[in-house]
């Protein structure tokens, strides 16, 4: 059978995860998922309840690293999955996963957490902002010239921060990261992973 991704277009995990699978043009059925109703068939391959899960004949991936690495295993050519600077990459993807992304979640969804205004959980994230600032001075990507599993692990979750308040972020002193993102999201990569999907139901047809 075809591999099976249950997906929400908007997730950063999830987009993560689609885009190194586009990129390796990978076939397989996508289904859109409503995280408020979400679908048994889901539940049952991972309880946790979370997107991406990936399954494959022979086993089930729900954490969206993981299949990312899955999907550039089966085809990498232009060689994202480079041990260059490994260790950093992974350090800064651990960064983005378990720092940067419980201040954007504050920030974004700041209506929930009262006790401080909108404007501090943004200060809160801003740390990583200029870190990646720095780490794009006079470079394209995050470690070279050329794009790697870092910076695709890290702009869905960029992207998600910089439209919580996007006339803040455009003017925000932050160029060499404006530009990184602009050119990711204007990408064909990014604009066919994010076409939107109807949501799947049991009996909903493969398209």
């Amino acid at each position: 059978m075809l591999p099976i991704l249950y997906s929400f277009r908007r997730c950063p995990y999830a987009i993560r995860a689609r885009l190194c699978i586009a990129y390796a043009s990978i076939n397989l059925e996508i289904r859109e998922v409503s995280l408020a109703n979400k679908p048994i068939q889901m539940l049952a391959l991972s309880p946790k309840g979370t997107v991406p899960v990936l399954q494959l004949e022979n086993k089930v991936i729900d954490e969206s690293l993981e299949i990312i690495r899955w999907a550039l295993n089966q085809s990498d050519p232009d060689n994202w999955l480079a041990t260059d600077c490994e260790a950093e990459q992974l350090s800064l993807i651990e960064e983005n996963d378990h720092k940067f992304k419980i201040h954007l979640d504050k920030y974004k969804y700041w209506d929930r957490f009262p006790e401080q205004p909108q404007a501090f959980y943004r200060h809160q994230a801003e740390p990583f902002i200029a870190n990646l600032e720095s780490l794009l001075n006079n470079k394209t990507y995050l470690f070279g010239s050329k794009i790697c599993r870092a910076d695709i692990a890290i702009l869905p979750f960029i992207r998600q921060f910089a439209f919580v308040d996007k006339a803040w972020f455009d003017q925000a002193n932050y160029p060499a990261v404006q530009h990184w993102l602009n050119e990711f999201m204007a990408s064909s990569l990014f604009v066919q992973i994010m076409e939107k999907q109807p949501i799947w139901e049991m009996n909903s047809p493969i398209v």
